[in-house]
């Protein structure tokens, strides 16, 4: 034992001292490379959720699509419904759409609990005008219940969609009551207190959603309407809120043509985006162009969504209407779409219209089937695949292969911190030029005339901190 006589044993002091030192400069060193790490805005863990889906659709139901006639949005926003008994679909089945949606892909499904009739298609407590008041099931049915048990049941996130904004029974119109005297302004604060009461319902009463969309957005107590946000808040922290002008976690991407340009940056300069009349100068002009392409400085995270309705081939029927079916948007124009919205890194949503007799409409079914089975044979079988982290990466195959498409994808949940590459590909007279461009974000698919070649290769050129690239694979996809 070597000691002094006092009892230190001097080996085990060393061995103490240099681990206590060593701890040290690794914890200074952590904190070196913390103030490194690139500032750029994170997802939250529900924004990755919805970037992950990739594939939404909007089931939109109302009391005008049970009429029979076409619908005309400047009158459905100022005129009651006569009778809101006609709403009595007598093959109704919520299993059937959720599992058409599931069948052809989709990872999220959006109910539209309610719309501009002002009906709410829900059990509620808050208004009378919801389907307590209905002959259909005896006032007991509940499609909001119904919707969120089939999701479950069928692996489908479910989301609900809320319009405040409008509501031809109650008289609101654009969040207000019309007029300036006691009557009116009594009556906003009862339409406030009961779309309180009702998104309470909603949010307490249904278990998690992963997405809340109102409308049109949700003016706050601040603009004289309801406080929608703190209740969500409360009962629905970590769900994606989709908006009003304190808070959106994604953005609209500017058209209702399921479509962004390239690039579209899931980053944003502003907390919230507005919606039409209300939204910013700078994010309105130019056609809303700030919206579709986002902002690579942006200091907010906050991906845009491409949306569209399947009945939109000459037409825009988000709901049914009547003798529509030509509207369907052919097999091709949908593969089209999801190159330019979940290839510039949004998410698709495709406004879906179950019919009147309580079923999603044979031809939707089977065109949704054709679209979700054509993305798989598209995508399912990568020549190649390979991750990594760093300013260059190569895929090398093991002979020459055609190629004709590439997927890139960063792992976003570090941020978006590409910012220029290049892509090349090693043919038999050297390497060659394939594509450049600056935003991957959650995934980037690039389409070209076919190219042999033994490997391709991704060399980023600007970046904010390392890069951190996910996925980077080549395909061939021959034609139908």
């Amino acid at each position: 034992m070597d000691t002094l006589g006092i009892g230190i044993n001097w080996k085990t002091l060393y061995r103490r001292t240099y681990l206590i030192a060593f701890t040290c400069f690794i914890g200074i060193l952590s904190n070196v490379n913390a103030q490194n790490e690139p500032s750029v805005p994170i997802p939250t863990p529900a924004q990755l959720q919805w970037q992950n889906a990739e594939l939404a659709a909007l089931l939109c139901i109302d009391l005008h699509a049970f009429d029979g006639k076409l619908y005309v949005q400047q009158e459905a926003r100022i005129t009651p419904v006569e009778d809101y008994n006609i709403f009595n679909p007598q093959h109704y089945d919520m299993d059937q759409w959720i599992k058409a949606l599931r069948d052809a892909g989709f990872k999220i499904a959006i109910l539209t609990v309610s719309h501009e009739t002002g009906f709410f298609f829900h059990q509620s407590d808050a208004t009378p005008y919801s389907m307590k008041a209905l002959k259909w099931q005896d006032g007991k049915g509940d499609i909001l219940r119904d919707f969120k048990t089939s999701c479950e049941k069928y692996g489908i996130l479910p989301g609900v969609y809320i319009g405040t904004r409008w509501n031809a029974f109650y008289g609101v119109y654009d969040f207000k009551v019309n007029g300036t005297n006691a009557f009116a302004e009594n009556r906003q604060k009862h339409y406030n207190s009961m779309i309180e009461n009702i998104v309470t319902e909603i949010f307490s009463r249904y278990g998690d959603w992963a997405i809340v969309w109102f409308d049109g957005g949700a003016h706050g107590p601040e603009q004289g309407g309801p406080d929608v946000l703190s209740i969500f808040e409360k009962y629905q922290p970590n769900c994606l809120f989709y908006h009003n002008l304190q808070r959106a976690d994604m953005r609209w991407g500017g058209s209702e043509s399921g479509t962004v340009p390239y690039p579209s940056w899931g980053t944003f300069p502003y907390v919230s985006t507005g919606a039409g009349e209300t939204a910013k100068k700078e994010i309105a002009e130019n056609n809303f162009q700030l919206l579709k392409t986002g902002d690579p400085h942006g200091a907010y995270y906050m991906p845009a969504m491409s949306d569209a309705p399947l009945r939109g081939n000459g037409g825009h029927d988000w709901f049914w209407e009547p003798d529509r079916e030509h509207l369907i948007f052919s097999l091709n124009t949908l593969v089209d779409m999801y190159y330019n919205s979940v290839g510039h890194n949004t998410s698709l949503i495709l406004g879906v219209p179950p019919g009147p007799d309580g079923l999603l409409p044979e031809p939707d079914v089977k065109r949704l089937k054709e679209f979700g089975d054509e993305i798989k044979r598209r995508f399912s079988n990568p020549i190649g695949a390979t991750s990594g982290s760093g300013r260059q990466i190569a895929l090398r195959f093991p002979k020459h292969r055609i190629i004709n498409q590439l997927v890139l994808m960063e792992d976003i949940s570090k941020g978006e911190r590409v910012r220029k590459f290049r892509i090349e590909g090693k043919t038999k007279k050297g390497w060659q030029p394939i594509f450049e461009g600056s935003c991957i974000g959650h995934k980037l698919i690039h389409r070209f005339d076919e190219m042999e070649v033994s490997a391709v290769r991704l060399l980023v050129t600007e970046s904010k901190g390392e890069p951190n690239i996910l996925n980077f694979s080549a395909f061939h996809t021959a034609p139908e």
